[in-house]
């Protein structure tokens, strides 16, 4: 039974599928309006859909109105036999509140409690595709009578039901039955690996996440050569077999399914595992550059013991240059994040002696007074704990601390994505491309709010004439995944106003920030959705890992890239971060990057997001892409706009 819910009555519903041809299953026509669906009477509908030539399904009035109050509907999915179904979601915005609206999908054709794959309501930013363990599936939505959002729509469709085999090349790559899909409930799959008889195995897990281990691996887990293992694993797990063989078989029970595994596989000799790559003590692999180079790369510190620092690094209190406390202060003083030494006494007394808040927002306890520095909570009373806003835990007695968290969940001097990777569409749902008409995509930007941007303010002003360039100039393309290639979801919007901040100077570079409004409103989805804004008490400490994204160039002075690019680098300590640059960085900036060199920003990156994952895994606007010295070279991080010394700036000219 639904929980906690009461069965609606029997009534009639009118509803749409939509298939592949004009007439969906069982003559429902493909464009029926909705409109039975209107008064406050509780509805209950079902429809039986084959899937065999694929088709969509969609809440009632998707995408054009809210879906109505009191219904439940449920979808009947067949496949033919020795198939599966399919049921791929490209949007799902519900009311935040399971005991509200939500949707259930069963591993059956009747709503069977222990044959729940998933309940989902919100917006869920992990993997919304779920595959059938037979040739069934049953969709429910479920709304109660107030505060309705614009609902879902899911693609369906048939494949076949295989998986395993038997692997017997040097190297490569099996998973989870359709990962990055959910894998299917009631499966098993085994791989049989088999290398020349003189070398051993080692599997590295790239992803892994089957659920909880709570039950000691006795529901859904890997076995790798009688060892079972589930819950989630860190990233890069490595498991090695002293033989040239290798049994790995997958087990997934009856209900509630993840998104599974993805691994590579190689074959090595016992004598030799890491032929030209230096060997972490837990035996994976990392290139030779990434040793000594300050970070940790192996994940357990492997590859940074015994090092001794370089000549462009600062030795630190615990022996790592990334990290935020490097030895320059005295005893008894406190190093603040831009290098600067205070008394230790004037630490978390409510006033800024550090100039960047640091010796104030990493105060555990609130000591009554309020700052810039410290979250201040609707009711005036004034918290220091770290980075409260919007962690799912309510610090404030007034709760004001998790309001307006609707946000963030689903990367110079001449400002492009170095060493990165394209990213799946739909990863990056505040990115958006600023297009000067007739030139295409000049800069990045982030979404705010369904009406405004933040951007760069070098994006948009003109050096020749030394004023901004006009709005009717630029166009906002919103959802947008690969260049000249809009598709539903991508959205554009002319710029009705654009607001650079009032002391930002283009020979420094300081201040790079503005504000676009949009001539229009955009509808939020899973392709366009704002990222959040940290209060100017968020610390941001140094050795973070942050991303950048953007379709700037791939190469220094190359071109542009087509498809949204992605990168993963790390805060740099201010102090060392002012080294490398030459103390051309304000404590309105911040750098980023890998001081190896080979990953950064660049040309065509400019105004788009520096984005960090805040403690209660929602994404925040860490900093805007502004500035560097070439790109992706060695000991030249990126420098970006500080947004945590902007969030007053940009509330009171937004209201966000």
């Amino acid at each position: 039974m639904l929980k906690s819910r009461v069965m609606f009555p029997q009534s009639v519903l009118v509803w749409s599928v939509m298939a592949s041809a004009g007439v969906g299953p069982l003559g429902f026509l493909k464009s029926t309006p909705i409109t039975s669906i209107t008064s406050m009477t509780p509805h209950t509908a079902s429809f039986n859909i084959h899937v065999k030539e694929g088709g969509v399904v969609q809440s009632p009035g998707f995408p054009d109105s809210a879906y109505p109050p009191n219904i439940y509907l449920n979808w009947r999915l067949r496949a033919d036999p020795g198939h599966r179904v399919h049921l791929d979601f490209d949007t799902l915005i519900l009311e935040d509140d399971c005991e509200q609206d939500f949707i259930k999908i069963y591993d059956s054709l009747a709503p069977i409690e222990h044959r729940v794959l998933t309940e989902r309501c919100g917006y869920p930013h992990d993997s919304l595709s779920f595959v059938s363990s037979g040739n069934v599936l049953l969709l429910t939505l479920v709304t109660n009578k107030e505060k309705n959002f614009p609902g879902f729509r899911a693609n369906y469709s048939q494949i076949p039901a295989t998986c395993g085999g038997k692997l017997t090349t040097a190297k490569g790559t099996f998973s989870s039955p359709f990962f990055p899909s959910n894998y299917p409930p009631q499966t098993t799959c085994t791989w049989d690996i088999q290398v020349s008889q003189e070398k051993f195995l080692k599997v590295q897990f790239k992803e892994f996440f089957l659920g909880t281990d709570d039950d000691g691996c006795g529901t859904d887990y890997v076995d790798v050569n009688g060892q079972r293992y589930c819950g989630g694993k860190p990233k890069n797990t490595v498991v090695t077999s002293r033989s040239n063989t290798m049994t790995v078989t997958f087990h997934s029970d009856s209900s509630y399914v993840h998104q599974g595994f993805t691994a590579e596989y190689e074959a090595f000799i016992p004598t030799n595992p890491c032929p030209d790559r230096f060997r972490c003590s837990d035996n994976l692999c990392i290139s030779r550059d990434l040793r000594c180079d300050g970070w940790d790369d192996c994940g357990d510190g492997s590859d940074e013991d015994g090092c001794k620092c370089g000549e462009s690094q600062l030795k630190c209190k615990n022996d790592q240059t990334d990290e935020g406390n490097c030895v320059k202060c005295k005893p008894g003083e406190f190093s603040c994040r831009n290098g600067r030494c205070i008394s230790e006494k004037l630490k978390c007394n409510g006033k800024d002696e550090c100039s960047d808040g640091s010796d104030e927002s990493t105060c555990e306890k609130c000591n009554g007074t309020c700052s810039d520095f410290t979250f201040r909570c609707r009711n005036g009373r004034c918290i220091s704990r770290l980075n409260p806003e919007c962690d799912g835990e309510p610090d404030c007695e007034d709760g004001s601390d998790e309001d307006n968290c609707q946000c963030g969940t689903r990367p110079y001097r001449s400002s492009r994505i170095v060493g990165g990777q394209a990213s799946r569409e739909g990863e990056w749902p505040w990115q958006v491309s600023l297009h000067i008409r007739g030139m295409g995509h000049v800069c990045g930007a982030s979404v705010l709010s369904r009406r405004w941007l933040l951007t760069a303010a070098h994006c948009i002003h003109n050096s020749a004439t030394g004023r901004f360039t006009d709005t009717d100039q630029w166009l906002a393309f919103l959802g947008l995944h690969t260049q000249s290639l809009t598709n539903q979801w991508t959205v554009t919007r002319g710029v009705k106003r654009i607001i650079a901040h009032q002391n930002y100077n283009p020979v420094s570079y300081d201040n790079d920030v503005a504000l676009l409004e949009l001539d229009g409103d955009v509808v939020l989805n899973q392709y366009i959705w704002p990222i959040c804004l940290p209060s100017a008490s968020f610390h941001i400490p140094a050795g973070q890992r942050a991303w950048i994204t953007g379709w700037g160039a791939t190469r220094e002075g190359g071109v542009g890239t087509s498809v949204l690019q992605k990168a993963e680098v790390r805060i740099i300590n201010s102090t060392v971060c002012r080294r490398l640059m030459e103390d051309d960085v304000t404590d309105r900036m911040m750098c980023a990057g890998v001081l190896q060199g080979g990953v950064d920003a660049c040309q065509g990156d400019s105004g788009g997001p520096l984005s960090i994952t805040g403690p209660g895994g929602r994404v925040f606007l860490a900093g805007v892409v502004s500035w560097g010295d070439g790109c992706g070279r060695r000991n030249r991080p990126g420098v970006y706009t500080r947004i945590t010394q902007y969030r007053s700036w940009i509330k009171e000219n937004t209201g966000i």
